[in-house]
């Protein structure tokens, strides 16, 4: 099996347009259902076995708790109860408009009280159409969306290890499907002073100093192909003449502040490409960490906060609570 299977952008260009509204829908039923958590972490799916998920959402108390669930092995959407009862129905062959039918469907008929607030895409070049009224976008190849799937989840393992470097607070692994990105990210203790001006979400989102990290899919106004990337925010001066690795990344400024970028097809058949992802990543947040002033404590290599799991066991021994042999 192929770990890091090519994807070029214009190669699953229709799939990936309709799947993205797909996710969104889904999405915004997650926002209107979920508790809301700090920089807005209870919005983005996380990954599971077979696919990405909600999570449990629903109030508390009284009323019905519901999981929604993108299987991408079977390629179908499942709408489950805690008390077991649930309707899935096929990903392919569907419109946007025909999925939005089915899915808010699905929610009516298990009880489910919740629909989108605003059921039109975010931050697409078909924002001013509700999701209802879509039928342009009805492409679904499975075997494009077994690859993104299997991407999604080679980089999350990556992510992962990268996570349990940092003892400072850091998000789960999020697929944001506003973006359609997955990213981890660490985040200091300093407040980020922002003015009335500034958006809410916004606000929120970047409320403490924070270094994001993640994949990209790709589009057509951003960064065209898929890639690695890594933000520092607030940005310090000078990060984009810092030092990257592999010799294969780079700074590209985006939006006016700059991104450390590292292409997916110029890394993903190397020996180890794991190896070189989590490299890329470690250098962008020594870049930013460094400049910004971060507390360089706060590094765990190995996801260890106990000092005494660093020690080695006696040969033929077991490491016992405190790390010793025995």
């Amino acid at each position: 099996m192929d770990l890091f299977p090519p994807l070029p952008r214009e190669s699953w260009a229709p799939t990936k347009e309709t799947l993205h509204r797909f996710l969104q829908i889904v999405g915004k039923v997650r926002l209107a259902a979920g508790v809301r958590r700090n920089h807005w972490w209870n919005v983005p799916f996380h990954l599971t076995g077979d696919g990405i998920t909600t999570r449990p959402s629903g109030p508390l108390g009284d009323g019905t708790v519901f999981t929604v669930d993108f299987d991408f092995t079977t390629h179908r959407l499942r709408t489950l109860t805690l008390d077991g009862r649930q309707v899935s129905f096929p990903l392919t062959g569907l419109s946007v408009g025909d999925f939005y039918r089915e899915f808010t469907g699905a929610l009516q008929y298990l009880g489910i009280d919740v629909v989108p607030e605003h059921p039109y895409p975010f931050d697409l070049p078909d924002a001013a159409r509700p999701f209802a009224e879509d039928d342009e976008h009805a492409t679904y190849d499975q075997a494009a969306v077994s690859r993104y799937w299997t991407i999604l989840t080679q980089v999350m393992l990556v992510l992962e290890k990268y996570a349990a470097g940092y003892s400072g607070k850091t998000s789960p692994g999020h697929h944001f499907w506003h973006t359609f990105d997955l990213a981890v990210t660490r985040f200091s203790d300093r407040h980020v002073a922002q003015g009335r001006s500034v958006d809410p979400v916004t606000r929120e989102a970047y409320s403490r100093e924070v270094i994001s990290s993640g994949f990209w899919f790709g589009d057509e106004r951003s960064y065209p192909e898929p890639a690695f990337y890594s933000y520092t925010a607030p940005e310090p001066d000078g990060l984009q003449r810092q030092p990257l690795e592999p010799a294969a990344a780079r700074w590209t400024e985006s939006n006016g502040s700059h991104l450390a970028l590292l292409p997916y097809d110029d890394v993903r058949t190397a020996p180890d490409a794991s190896a070189e992802i989590l490299r890329f990543y470690d250098t962008a947040y020594a870049a930013g960490a460094r400049l910004a002033g971060w507390n360089t404590d706060r590094l765990c290599p190995g996801g260890v906060t106990d000092p005494q799991v660093s020690a080695p066991p006696r040969p033929g021994g077991r490491p016992d609570a405190r790390g010793s042999g025995r």
